[in-house]
């Protein structure tokens, strides 16, 4: 492997450059759509476009788009990633005080490794009309991982492909000599390789541009932006207990983080939630929408001024890619901007137990790789901003399924006359209960119940409806939002011809401050 990009800026390359008034302007629209990603056991921000001048930049992304998907539009395709590494640019550990007192993440700069925990796949379509879509990937996904030119190294969580590459690397890289903050710079380089490589081949889409914080960059922005409002749909906590839990102590409702240990523990619980990591991935979607708007209220976003100011703390901990173009990010940065971007999370068929070699025993994610590249293939199409499946005027019977509905409209009788309303269609009787109040309708499916949640969403015009290996197989999951009203008996309208798309879990809309568990 030869010597990699890494560690050079844009400003060096360019030094005495000054930029134009379109180059400044195009800064601006990028900060304004900052994509701030955390990562679970680490968290990072990721603002991805402003920090050109005086970034680190990387060549990781042209030597794996070789090997890569071609490029089929105008669109773009952004890859962030939050690498959860107690460890700076240059190899040397992270201050202990921050990373195990302030922030819960673990004592030893060995915990964590180099694993991927973040994994956002931002598409962006061209001419600003659609929506923008983001998609998170599952650490724990088992997949077949890459290494940048093409090899395989195996069946592996998907966030392993990163440290897998980065420590075959270094043997080599020793034999020519690197040692210290070289050595580091150059073997982080293989492992950004691996994963834009495992990201391509696993979602068969190409990449655009990466950009890659670790855990000291959050704290450094969290600390430079102060209070970020988020909002939760029960009280939860998680007790810090010798760097296992994340500290997190919320009450239901809106919460104010105050403090980087406190934007953290949001971020990185996992423990006490009702789905665990989908959870906590859906904790690191609605944080990016809070941060946004955090951002734009106190006027961070339309102030250069504020903006810069904000870089300089953070640009030290990002690394972008060197094909970054100012010129023609500033034509997509409006989709980003007003609430256009909509995060999903990519589905698990089954978690399961798996041996691995030399690590034993292993609790991963099985997917259904052509499942995901359908699913991410059709909400990638660029030929509108609404996916949902719309309902058409053609009756059709009603898929086999048993259907279980919950009240959380606030409006008493609603899941008896809904369940009432589904049965008389032609549905099986379920459990009917009573939700916490909040959110909009759901409608999530166990295995074998995909045509079933398909057509009960369209029913009852809750938009799309979404995979869960947390409920039965067989199963629907009906959760009644606010001021839902329950449907008129009668045929279930046929879905219409469009993709089904299949995700874990609800969508996180960033149109405002999302509730999430």
């Amino acid at each position: 492997m030869g010597e990699r990009g890494a560690g050079r800026s844009r400003a060096e390359r360019r030094r005495g450059a000054r930029p134009s008034r379109l180059t400044v302007l195009g800064r601006t629209a990028a900060t304004g759509v900052c994509c701030l990603s955390l990562v679970g056991g680490g968290a990072s921000w990721f603002t991805y476009q402003s920090l050109v001048n005086g970034a680190s930049t990387s060549d990781a992304l042209s030597r794996t788009q070789k090997n890569g998907p071609p490029k089929l539009d105008n669109s773009v395709n952004l890859l962030l990633i939050g690498l959860d590494s107690r460890k700076d640019m240059d190899g040397n550990d992270l201050p202990p005080e921050v990373v195990s007192q302030e922030l819960h993440a673990g004592a030893s700069s060995k915990v964590g490794g180099y694993n991927t925990n973040s994994l956002i796949l931002m598409h962006i379509p061209p001419g600003g009309k659609a929506k923008a879509q983001a998609v998170s990937i599952p650490r724990d996904d088992y997949v077949m991982t890459y290494n940048g030119d093409g090899s395989r190294q195996g069946m592996h969580k998907v966030k392993e492909a990163y440290g897998i590459a980065k420590s075959a690397a270094e043997a080599g890289l020793k034999a020519k000599g690197f040692k210290g903050a070289a050595l580091e710079q150059q073997s982080r380089e293989a492992g950004r390789e691996a994963t834009l490589a495992t990201v391509q081949k696993f979602l068969d889409v190409h990449i655009d541009h990466f950009a890659e914080v670790n855990l000291i960059g959050f704290y450094d922005v969290a600390k430079a932006i102060g209070p970020i409002d988020v909002c939760l749909k029960k009280a939860t906590k998680d007790p810090a207990m010798k760097g296992q839990g994340s500290g997190a102590d919320f009450h239901k409702g809106i919460n104010t983080l105050a403090t980087p240990a406190q934007a953290l523990a949001f971020v990185r619980q996992r423990h006490n939630l009702t789905n665990g990591d989908f959870d906590r991935t859906h904790r690191q979607q609605a944080f990016i929408t809070s941060a946004m708007i955090a951002l734009k209220k106190k006027g961070i976003i339309s102030d250069l001024g504020k903006v810069r100011r904000l870089l300089e703390v953070v640009k030290k901990d990002i690394v972008i890619d060197d094909q970054w173009n100012l010129l023609d990010f500033a034509q997509q940065a409006p989709n980003l901007t007003g609430g256009n971007v909509v995060y999903n999370t990519l589905p698990v068929k089954a978690l399961t137990d798996v041996n691995v070699p030399g690590e034993g025993k292993q609790s991963v994610n099985e997917v259904d790789v052509e499942q995901v590249r359908k699913t991410v293939k059709a909400l990638f199409n660029n030929k509108g901003s609404d996916s949902s499946p719309k309902p058409s005027a053609t009756p059709e019977k009603p898929a086999p399924a048993t259907v279980d509905v919950y009240n959380a409209s606030g409006l008493s009788g609603r899941a008896e006359a809904t369940a009432k309303s589904l049965v008389a269609a032609g549905y099986a009787k379920g459990a009917v209960g009573t939700r916490a109040k909040g959110g909009k309708t759901q409608v999530l499916y166990g295995t074998g119940a995909d045509k079933a949640g398909e057509q009960i969403a369209a029913k009852l015009n809750a938009g799309r409806a979404t995979a869960s290996s947390m409920i039965p197989a067989g199963h629907v999951q009906v959760i009644l939002g606010t001021g839902f009203t329950p449907p008129t008996t009668g045929p279930t309208p046929a879905p219409s011809s469009s993709p089904r798309l299949v995700f874990q879990g609800p969508e996180v809309d960033g149109g405002g401050i999302p509730c999430v568990d």
